[in-house]
């Protein structure tokens, strides 16, 4: 039966599909996004291509299916391999997203080559640049390129697949997917029927033969991934590259991930050879040891390390009216709200100051352990004074002002002892925790806070 075609109207933001026009969407909220979109119906199951695996499949039972297909390939870089869980999973489709110049087609080439070198042909889809930007590249960041290592550039996403077929890539990267489009599709290369039937076309590939699929996607001005939501729930993987533009540190994270956990992270330094590893983290994060006021040393867990970083924080006389409040790397309503518990509890009032906080070395962090940290630095950027020991301080601070416990103290208590930091302020309970260690604390002065001007106290002795 002929292929019957439709109109659908369809949200650009979030890919919500509705019968008729509107001016609003009723999913995502978002204002005139809503375009009309030309689709087709397959009337016949036996001529459906949009099945996963190209063939009707049949019910198994779960019991019997095993895991050996599963199967993990190295990538060559140890810090995407941390981030992924252990490797590249074998038939998985990996969404890779960040700025513009952060370093995705970096990191890509690099593990593309050394694919290449050790598994066999590895296929590069450029659809934005040409093979001589690739090569120059690729002969920068990698020195001697393999002959494994294929380029083509094309956007046509059957012919990619075509080729595919062809030469039997064992690793597939397409970059991007905002530049590929389906001759089905009728619309232009970048919409959201466009990255959605190619995403599909991808994604059957890789589970049918096999295959892991890199495919590299563009970020909205706000920094979110471009194109519709449905793409990060039709992937196994989503990665995401964050770093300041002025700075040499890249910070590689996963929201999303079906064959691991989301909390690892991976640290790069770009430089003009390309990514280079950075194994010790927290080291690199602190340059300055100098007790000075206003720059408190705090920590988090990602993944299965602790990282350890500085927070500073200025408070400064306001010219008039309402003091302003900047973060950079702290979320901005936390830091509201750890100001009016610090306000509250020691009666400082902070209405009368402009207070800056920045997390240094382009580091971000929603995690609630660095409450502490942040209090402390702006109160000692109030008062003028600074702590005479090198001292660590974590924990997360509750609206009553005091000390709420937070989870792996023990592997950050370890990791502060390795750095030589004199003490390590933390909530009490994860204090008396700690104290059950002998080693620990001949090694580090361990310090229990109930409350917030407890901490204080502490810090200022």
């Amino acid at each position: 039966m002929a292929k019957k075609a439709k109109t659908v109207y369809m949200c650009t933001e979030c890919g919500n599909e509705y019968p008729s026009w509107q001016g609003q969407c009723s999913y995502c909220g978002s204002w005139n996004t809503i375009v009309e979109h030309k689709v087709s119906d397959i009337a016949d199951p036996a001529t459906d291509d949009r099945r996963r695996t190209g063939t009707v499949g049949k019910p198994v039972k779960l019991s019997g299916v095993g895991t050996a297909n599963y199967a993990r390939m190295d990538s060559g870089i140890g810090e995407l391999n941390r981030v992924l869980g252990g490797g590249i999973v074998l038939g998985s489709l990996t969404l890779e997203s960040g700025e513009p110049g952060i370093g995705k087609s970096i990191i890509i080439i690099e593990a593309a080559n050394k694919i290449a070198e050790k598994n066999g042909t590895v296929l590069y889809v450029s659809g934005e640049e040409s093979e001589e930007q690739v090569k120059l590249r690729a002969d920068r960041v990698c020195g001697n390129v393999s002959d494994n290592l294929l380029i083509y550039p094309e956007t046509n996403i059957e012919g990619i697949i075509g080729t595919c077929d062809e030469i039997k890539p064992c690793f597939l990267i397409v970059d991007s997917i905002q530049t590929m489009y389906s001759s089905s599709v009728d619309s232009v290369a970048g919409a959201v029927t466009q990255i959605r039937a190619c995403s599909n076309l991808l994604i059957k590939f890789a589970k049918t033969n096999n295959v892991p699929v890199f495919i590299v996607a563009h970020v909205t001005k706000s920094g979110e991934l471009a194109g519709p939501k449905t793409i990060e729930h039709m992937v196994d993987c989503v990665l995401n590259f964050t770093g300041e533009r002025d700075r040499d540190l890249r910070i590689l994270r996963s929201f999303k991930n079906r064959f691991g956990t989301t909390d690892e992270i991976g640290a790069f330094r770009m430089g003009a050879d390309g990514m280079t590893e950075v194994s010790d983290l927290s080291d690199s994060l602190i340059e300055s040891t100098a007790l000075e006021e206003g720059s408190v040393i705090s920590a988090t867990y990602e993944g299965s390390r602790p990282v350890f970083f500085e927070i500073q924080a200025l408070a400064t006389q306001a010219g008039g009216g309402f003091g302003r409040r900047t973060a950079i790397g702290v979320n901005h309503n936390r830091l509201n709200m750890i100001l009016a518990v610090l306000e509250k509890k020691t009666g400082i009032k902070l209405a009368e100051f402009d207070v800056y906080v920045n997390m240094v070395g382009g580091m971000k962090s929603d995690n609630p352990s660095t409450d502490l940290a942040v209090a402390l630095a702006v109160y000692s950027s109030c008062k003028a004074k600074a702590s005479n020991r090198r001292i660590v301080a974590v924990g997360e601070v509750g609206l009553t002002g005091n000390l709420r416990s937070i989870p792996n103290t023990d592997k950050i208590l370890q990791e502060a002892i390795r750095l030589g930091y004199d003490a390590i302020i933390m909530p009490e309970k994860n204090a008396e925790h700690a104290r059950r260690n002998p080693s620990a604390t001949t090694s580090i002065r361990i310090h229990g806070a109930g409350n917030l001007r407890d901490a204080i106290n502490l810090y200022m002795e």
